[in-house]
């Protein structure tokens, strides 16, 4: 409880081929700590670089990818994630795939929900998916505590691939629309703050900007260009060793597979007409019109 505001309390846990979101209720938060959330490849390495130029830049050999585990993810021995976080004496921030409800908020914290149009989310996820290699499968199949079914290849089909995850909310990894909405329910929460893909793109530095004054983090004026540099896409993807997980060693094509084109809207040469307005029909049935509508277009008022 913070003032009048009744802070939302954990309703249920996500089990997968990725994540085991029990492994939040044994990791001890610290008040200073960043919690960065989103669905999948909707900005999360970006975010995780940003932040961390923030807090311990610029700083070209920055290892984010080190120091902002995911949490949830079931494949990593948590003692070993927790003895990392341990050990930092910096302030840390943490990666999340799990929808609010999975998740215990503390009022002390912060929260950083970035999210990005299902339609490129998916694209990006698809390219993500197909570059998966035997050590990936191997990972995510055979570590033991495996609840539900194993991840497999994905088709060769993209639009196949579409109609199956918009048909199956999220098929084969987890829920697009409840991660999305459950975010968004807890967006007037004061250390709660959302932030659009499109927003990053269009206004990088602006935006930046930003969430450093929400994490109350003094930047000085003259490290703004270098942040924005090792910020960059063309930064991160020729410098992917340091910021993509694991060293991208479960990536055909290593780390530079993980970080594909960053861009928006190459949905546009596949979709049909129709096949946009039945996506657009069941984000405004899922998530509302005003949650919607932002998540096509960005920008909070």
């Amino acid at each position: 409880m913070q003032g009048d505001l009744q802070y939302p309390v954990k309703t249920r846990d996500i089990h997968n081929h990725h994540m085991d979101s029990t492994i939040w209720d044994d990791f001890i938060l610290r008040d200073d700590d960043i919690i960065i959330g989103t669905w999948a490849k909707s900005g999360t390495t970006w975010m995780q670089q940003i932040i961390g130029q923030m807090l311990l830049g610029p700083d070209p050999q920055l290892k984010a990818n080190e120091l902002s585990p995911w949490l949830d993810i079931r494949v990593a021995p948590k003692e070993e994630i927790f003895a990392g976080l341990e050990a930092q004496e910096n302030r840390r921030f943490i990666k999340t795939h799990l929808p609010a409800d999975a998740l215990k908020l503390s009022p002390k914290v912060k929260y950083i929900y970035i999210a990005r149009d299902g339609r490129d989310a998916l694209w990006s996820w698809y390219h993500h998916h197909c570059s998966f290699n035997e050590m990936a499968y191997e990972m995510l199949n055979e570590t033991p505590g495996l609840v539900g079914p194993k991840l497999e290849k994905p088709c060769d089909d993209i639009r196949q691939y579409w109609h199956e995850w918009l048909d199956n909310d999220g098929y084969p990894i987890w829920s697009f629309w409840e991660n999305i909405r459950t975010w968004w329910e807890v967006r007037h929460l004061p250390n709660v703050k959302m932030i659009h893909f499109a927003d990053l793109k269009q206004d990088m530095v602006g935006t930046m900007q930003d969430i450093a004054e929400f994490l109350e983090v003094d930047v000085a004026a003259d490290d703004w260009p270098a942040i924005a540099e090792y910020c960059s896409f063309d930064w991160m993807k020729e410098n992917s060793d340091l910021t993509v997980p694991m060293g991208g060693v479960v990536f055909t094509g290593g780390s530079k597979a993980f970080m594909n084109k960053g861009v928006n809207g190459r949905w546009r040469d596949t979709l049909s007409v129709d096949e946009c307005a039945e996506y657009e029909a069941i984000a405004l049935k899922e998530l509302g019109p005003e949650c919607a509508h932002w998540l096509a277009h960005g920008t909070l008022g």
